[in-house]
């Protein structure tokens, strides 16, 4: 951010401060930004501002209006434009002062003085309910009057729209800190989202074809940050490249921001859709028909999907594959993953399909990369990326580079367009070091990137080097990392194996264990009665289950208190009991009083169902994670376990299974089995672990060297303070 920028922002906020009183500092925000983008509006329009009056006072006179009158109009307030920008009311900001009576009434009729695509961003912003409040707190023309201070000069020749994006930001940044704002609702770093660009576009020499056109799209699109760095990057070296950017954005402000910066660059500004872009099919996907070459986005992390929650739900189980959440849903507290599936949906089709294919450039924190066990989670829409080789790379970023967050977050790119060498393989980057520390601290941003970071870490991904080293540390502690690995798409893969031990119990009839059939629901509900609207009969069905419940008491109180360890055996013994009790062994209460009368014992023979298989031990049931066989071919079906036309595949897995628990597990405990219909294909990317460098633990000597010396300064500061 440059020094001119930075003084403009403190400028804005120092006229914030004439808020205070009608305003609390949380809702400066709903004055200061519309007004900025009016100030903004202002100077661009103000050198022609005469001749436009001028030229409407000429039309109307000849009677011209509708489609005509606009397009005249824009071309004169700007000659080469595409979109109408114009005002046809007398007023500027100078002008307003001079009435400061009717200061209110002439900035509405001002703001109603722009041409439509202008006057939808101050509705968006709800701006005329902040001028009335604002005229009769008497600070309206305050306000103006501090906006039309030539320190505030916004014209794009003096503030391009490059530095215009850092205001933006910043101001909502600070404004939400002010309004303390959760911590998902972050904003980008400019220099975070031009290492997303130079990921995306590296080694996409197609892009700088002249006379190319390519679609750009970013479905939480914010203040439009990402969409015009990505429109600066290609231009600088493509100035004749043909781009059209969309967009989505489901807040108000950051919506109406986003549309004023397209419409100054003269940008189709309804190319930017108001809605949630995974809401309902009213105010959901803005753009469902497009599909577009790139995408970039940082949707929100760490927040829940819930409002959309049955509109995705529905989709989702009616739709299948066949829309855009047919791998799986994440957990409703993160619904980060779905955005990748939106953009997904999106993708053009692949050049084998005879398209042009897409590329996407996604931030996450770092959840996506292992939660969700395997299954219809975030484990099976990391299957379905990465076996359909569209995962290309993830590079891990520094932790405090975000505004309202100091997490550690990933850039995920994902393609369906991969070049021949990268087919097949996933990249990962570390770039966890590549940063510099702050002069000054921006909320929790406390981290950034450099030039030089930027430029290493692209250089790595386009090298696509298995063992890539580099450089790095802080304050001159300069180390060489491994910084770079490559892996085949199947080593993220593993099965998760449900290892079963038999049940083995032993029973009795002892006056403890028959204590703790009390506590059984089967024999509870003996003596619960069903007859709800005649109380006699009521009271006559529970004293009879009461009853009941103590023949059997005695009944088993009168057996020997024998030690059986077999479970069959006790049963007939159990069975014989009633039988000349006269009473009857229903399989609830049966159920019943095996568990209560009985306890887990190694020694004991094991339980078997009636077909004569050994029942599991819920207690020892464990899981095993296993690599991913190589001689399994992918991608493996979805509920390939229970799919009969992969029965070829299905024994593989098992024979896999089968040797890996003869070689691991029944050495050591050697009645174990594994349930194959309870195996199921997981996927995780455990970046941190694959970079992980051992640190040796420092010399107990060394250690015990420090302890004594603070032990030595302990004792001089109590002896100086009993002196």
């Amino acid at each position: 951010m440059s020094t001119s920028t930075a003084n403009l922002i403190n400028f804005v906020f120092e006229i914030a401060n004439k808020l205070r009183g009608p305003y609390r500092p949380p809702q400066y925000r709903k004055v200061m930004l519309p007004m900025t983008v009016l100030r903004r509006l202002d100077c661009v329009l103000a050198p022609t501002k005469e001749q436009v009056l001028a030229e409407y006072k000429k039309l109307q006179a000849q009677g011209l209006e509708g489609e005509a009158l606009h397009r005249v109009l824009a071309g004169k307030a700007s000659k080469g434009r595409n979109y109408p920008l114009y005002n046809i009311s007398p007023y500027t900001f100078e002008k307003l002062l001079a009435d400061p009576e009717n200061i209110a009434t002439n900035l509405t009729s001002y703001i109603n003085g722009f041409s439509e695509s202008a006057r939808v961003v101050f509705e968006a912003f709800d701006f005329e309910s902040e001028i009335e409040k604002l005229d009769k707190a008497n600070r309206l023309y305050l306000i103006v009057k501090a906006f039309t201070d030539p320190k505030i000069d916004l014209h794009p020749d003096r503030i391009s729209n490059h530095d215009m994006g850092y205001v933006f930001e910043e101001l909502v940044r600070r404004f939400n800190e002010q309004a303390n704002e959760e911590a998902g609702d972050h904003f980008t770093p400019r220099e975070v989202i031009r290492l997303m660009a130079h990921l995306l576009y590296t080694q996409d020499e197609e892009i700088y074809t002249p006379g190319i056109a390519r679609t750009i799209y970013d479905p939480t699109a914010g203040t439009g940050g990402m969409l015009s760095v990505s429109e600066e990057y290609i231009t600088e070296q493509n100035p004749q490249a043909h781009l059209e950017l969309f967009g989505q954005e489901y807040n108000e402000e950051s919506w109406a921001i986003c549309r004023s910066d397209l419409l100054i660059k003269d940008e189709p500004v309804d190319n930017i859709a108001f809605g949630d872009t995974l809401g309902d099919s009213e105010t959901g996907d803005g753009h469902p028909d497009k599909t577009f070459h790139y995408m970039l986005a940082n949707p929100p992390f760490g927040v829940e999907w819930k409002p959309e929650e049955d509109y995705v739900k529905k989709e989702h189980q009616a739709l299948g594959f066949n829309g855009r959440f047919g791998p799986g849903l994440p957990r409703i507290n993160d619904g980060a993953t779905l955005f990748l599936l939106h953009m997904i949906s999106k993708m053009k089709a692949a050049p084998e399909q005879r398209g042009e294919g897409s590329k996407i450039a996604v931030v996450f924190n770092g959840s996506p990369l292992f939660n969700g066990e395997p299954g219809p989670s975030e484990s099976n829409i990391r299957r379905w990326i990465i076996e359909n080789d569209w995962l290309d790379a993830i590079i891990a970023l520094p932790d405090q580079l975000f505004y309202n967050t100091g997490i550690y977050t990933y850039i995920w790119l994902v393609t369906n367009r991969k070049p021949d060498h990268r087919k097949g393989k996933v990249q990962l980057v570390d770039g966890t070091r590549h940063y510099r520390k702050m002069k000054k601290n921006l909320g929790e941003k406390r981290n950034e990137l450099g030039d030089e970071h930027i430029e290493a870490l692209t250089r790595l991904y386009g090298d696509f080097t298995d063992g890539a080293t580099c450089t790095v540390g802080q304050n001159g502690e300069r180390e060489k990392h491994v910084c770079s690995k490559v892996f085949d798409n199947r080593d993220f893969g593993y099965l998760k194996l449900t290892v079963e031990r038999p049940l083995r119990l032993n029973f009795q009839a002892s006056a403890e264990r028959i204590e703790r059939l009390w506590q059984e629901t089967a024999f509870i509900n003996l003596a619960k009665s069903k007859k709800r609207k005649d109380q006699a009969e009521h009271d006559a069905e529970v004293q009879a289950g009461e009853a009941t419940q103590q023949r059997i008491i005695e009944m088993l109180q009168g057996m020997d208190d024998t030690l059986y360890t077999d479970r069959a055996e006790f049963e007939t013994v159990l069975k014989a009991a009633f039988k000349d009790a006269n009473e009857k062994l229903l399989k609830p209460l049966r159920e019943a009083i095996l568990k209560a009368l009985s306890e887990r014992d190694p020694e004991a023979a094991i339980c078997r169902d009636k077909d004569g298989n050994p029942e599991p031990d819920t207690e020892l049931r464990d899981t095993e994670i296993v690599p991913l066989p190589a001689d399994i071919p992918l991608p493996l079906p979805i509920g390939y376990d229970k799919d009969a036309d992969n029965s070829t595949l299905l024994e593989l897995v098992r024979e896999h299974c089968e040797d890996y628990l003869a070689r691991e597990v029944l050495p050591f405990v050697d009645d174990a089995w594994i349930d194959h219909g309870k195996t199921r294909v997981g996927y995780e990317i455990p970046i941190t672990r694959h970079f992980y460098v051992y640190e040796p633990p420092r010399p107990l000597e060394a250690i015990e060297s420090d302890i004594q010396g603070l032990e030595k300064e302990i004792l001089e500061m109590l002896n100086r303070v009993t002196e």
